[in-house]
């Protein structure tokens, strides 16, 4: 990595919980293509004046995490066709101080369904409401998936989102399970997009669906990147289901947020060391 100088592009992200994934895949591939540039984490404490540093200091590349998806959008400029189908924000690239919000969480779950070949008939019970959720509601619609229930405690927010695709909300797990046939799986695919099973959380060692619901899947898929082994994908991977992680999410839209950022594609290869380098931490 570069020294230190007035040249140099800084990229950062916000988060409440944040991690070294992206700064550690960002920086390798920095250092990898021979680019004075630098990526930071921060754990902002107003969103507000946050953006308005990436601004104001001219930083190139802003990523957003959870939970400022959604409260972001009314702190930038334009919102880029990826953010505005869903309302919600993942990635700002400022341009001599216009921000335009860009969605690669989307594109990230859209590659990882098709990748792992889920049908489009399953079942699936989405746990979550938030910005992500929206990203992942989407995705699973476009691709065909309609016997989806959203699992939101918010009651406002989760009938909202299940309104939007045109999928059914359940206010809990239990509850979902009740309404499922007798001996027959609660959904074929289980998605967690909350905080459940994130590092560092009030929930890090929980699971996101009962033990029996793991079991009677056919497929076990967790967003939460950190660690990169949760609770869910540990329980998924011992009951021999296909298992996405929120690491493989995490590597795809980070390269697609490179790419905004910079305008280079990296190789296949390069790709695979950054994502090599990001897990070995």
């Amino acid at each position: 990595m570069p020294i230190l100088n007035k040249d140099m592009t800084l990229c950062i992200s916000l988060s409440a919980r944040p991690s070294n994934n992206g700064t550690r895949f960002h920086n390798y591939l920095y250092e990898a293509l021979g680019l004075n540039w630098i990526y930071k984490a921060f754990a902002p404490t107003d969103l507000t004046q946050a953006i308005a540093g990436v601004r104001g200091l001219g930083i190139r590349g802003c990523a957003v995490s959870m939970p400022y998806k959604e409260d972001v959008i009314a702190l930038v400029d334009r919102m880029d066709a990826s953010a505005a189908a869903i309302d919600s924000v993942n990635t700002v690239v400022n341009d001599s101080g216009v921000l335009t919000a860009y969605n690669t969480d989307y594109t990230a779950i859209a590659q990882l369904i098709e990748r792992n070949a889920l049908v489009p008939e399953w079942s699936v019970m989405l746990r979550g409401s938030g910005g992500m959720a929206k990203a992942t509601a989407a995705a699973f619609r476009d691709a065909g998936f309609r016997n989806v229930t959203v699992v939101a405690r918010n009651e406002e927010a989760g009938r909202a989102l299940a309104d939007l695709y045109g999928f059914g909300w359940k206010p809990s797990v239990e509850a979902a399970l009740q309404d499922a046939a007798p001996g027959a799986a609660a959904a074929d695919v289980l998605v967690n997009v909350t905080p459940i099973g994130m590092a560092g959380g009030p929930d890090a060692d929980s699971l996101a669906f009962p033990q029996d619901a793991v079991e009677a899947a056919r497929v076990v898929f967790d967003v939460v990147a950190l660690p990169p082994e949760t609770p869910l994908t540990r329980a998924g991977r011992a009951a021999g289901k296909t298992v996405i992680s929120g690491a493989e999410v995490m590597t795809i839209q980070a390269l697609e947020q490179f790419v905004l950022y910079t305008g280079i594609t990296p190789t296949p290869e390069q790709v695979a060391a950054a994502e090599e380098f990001m897990r070995a931490q």
